[in-house]
């Protein structure tokens, strides 16, 4: 459950979905409904958009569309320990699996996972998030030399909070610390100005060797203005990614 987005969620087991025939349902939903799935692989450090081509009950399977470019196709096939995150009727759903296969449906190179033995579905509007190439935060910080603004690229944007990729780990990244007047630059130069609360903080391990820090925000004390304009930007984004996975873009 490393790699996908749960911060500000202190028990995801009241979320959890562990019957078999409700997951067979939302999945096959979510198939059906052709919504696109987010897949994140290579531990944590790549993702694409796909889809749900089938669910195979009898012999446990998952179907899921493939990555159109062949090395990417080679890591995903290397890679352990998968997550998928997609909606359906606005309600946010995440499953994992312990490793991916390669199969043919349809005539047509596919991959195949494991049903999951259970999912994570999330009702409350604000955990779902949108991934934010290309958007970074400007952070304050008191260097005992004065204050410094410290800028990090941001993962991901929901309408309680942001993700962000610490590389240098030079943030404080104790739950509870708060960051104020803090700037979040998004992909077309639009700045909000927001404080920031730690909620969460996970150091990955690059296939590199390297250690990157991943601290979760939730926005301290939104005013409504700031919540509404987060939306709007979620929205935007939102529409922009999905144009460009369905090649209209």
């Amino acid at each position: 459950m490393d790699f996908l987005n749960t911060d500000g969620i202190d028990d995801l087991t009241q979320y959890r979905i562990n019957s078999r025939r409700e997951i067979v349902s939302i999945l096959r939903n979510v198939s059906q409904k052709k919504q696109l799935v987010r897949m994140v692989f290579n531990k944590g450090t790549e993702a694409i958009v796909t889809s749900i081509l089938e669910i195979d009950p009898d012999s446990e399977s998952v179907i899921i569309d493939r990555a159109p470019e062949r090395l990417q196709n080679d890591r995903i096939l290397a890679s352990n320990n998968l997550s998928f995150e997609t909606m359906l009727d606005r309600i946010r759903i995440l499953f994992f699996a312990p490793d991916v296969e390669s199969c043919i449906h349809d005539s047509a190179p596919a991959y195949r996972i494991l049903l999951p033995a259970s999912l994570v579905r999330l009702q409350r509007r604000e955990f779902y998030r949108v991934y934010t190439p290309g958007c970074r935060a400007q952070i304050p910080i008191d260097t005992g030399r004065g204050i410094v603004n410290v800028t990090v690229p941001m993962r991901d944007l929901s309408a309680g909070g942001i993700g962000i990729v610490d590389e240098q780990m030079i943030l404080d990244d104790m739950p509870g610390r708060i960051y104020t007047n803090c700037q979040l630059v998004l992909s077309d130069n639009q700045t909000l100005a927001v404080n920031l609360e730690v909620r969460n903080s996970l150091d990955v391990k690059l296939a590199s060797g390297k250690y990157q820090r991943r601290l979760g925000f939730a926005f301290h004390e939104p005013k409504n203005s700031l919540l509404t304009a987060v939306q709007r930007v979620i929205t935007k984004i939102e529409r922009e990614q999905n144009a460009k996975a369905t090649g209209m873009a």
